[in-house]
């Protein structure tokens, strides 16, 4: 009958990206941002610490300061725990329409299969350019350097919970 008009409520664009975040720094931060500005709400996990050692190395930043640090970015609308590593098994919890990830995974057989197993369910994969010249890894390699040029072994970290406690690694 009467022509009148409706107003079709779109909706809000998910997008989803992961990471160890360990050391937190301006690749991290460049990635959050640019996720961000591609969707409308930005849910990030945090890599537990036990599946982390993927990586590598055993991240020197606790997961629950790694969590927090994460949530407490402007651009992060969520910050979740990331307890498993398998993409598709993240969508069924979260439902996102939008997976980040870093360019440096690009053409890697690991996420060629996650981009078909999401792609089936309209999940879009986007490769974000990495950050040249900054990475957690080559951080740490400085870290070590440094002690090492200190004279230091590297070694465990100090034990600040007992103030005026000397330092036994020498």
């Amino acid at each position: 009958m009467g022509g009148g008009s409706f107003i079709v409520k779109k909706e809000q664009i998910v997008g989803y990206t992961s990471g160890v975040f360990d050391l937190f720094h301006i690749g991290h931060l460049n990635l959050l941002r640019r996720a961000k500005s591609m969707c409308d709400r930005l849910i990030v996990g945090v890599t537990l610490d036990e599946l982390a050692g993927y990586k590598g190395a055993t991240p020197i930043v606790p997961f629950g300061e790694r969590l927090a640090i994460v949530q407490s970015i402007d651009c992060v609308d969520m910050a979740v725990p990331q307890d498993d590593l398998d993409k598709y098994k993240m969508w069924l919890k979260l439902k996102f329409d939008i997976m980040f990830i870093g360019d440096d995974w690009y053409g890697t057989k690991r996420f060629k299969a996650f981009e078909k197993q999401l792609k089936s369910v309209g999940v879009n994969v986007v490769y974000l350019p990495y950050t040249a010249g900054v990475s957690t890894t080559r951080r740490k390699l400085q870290l070590g350097e440094m002690h090492l040029l200190n004279g230091k072994r590297v070694s465990g970290s100090h034990d600040h919970s007992k103030p005026g406690k000397p330092d036994s690694s020498g």
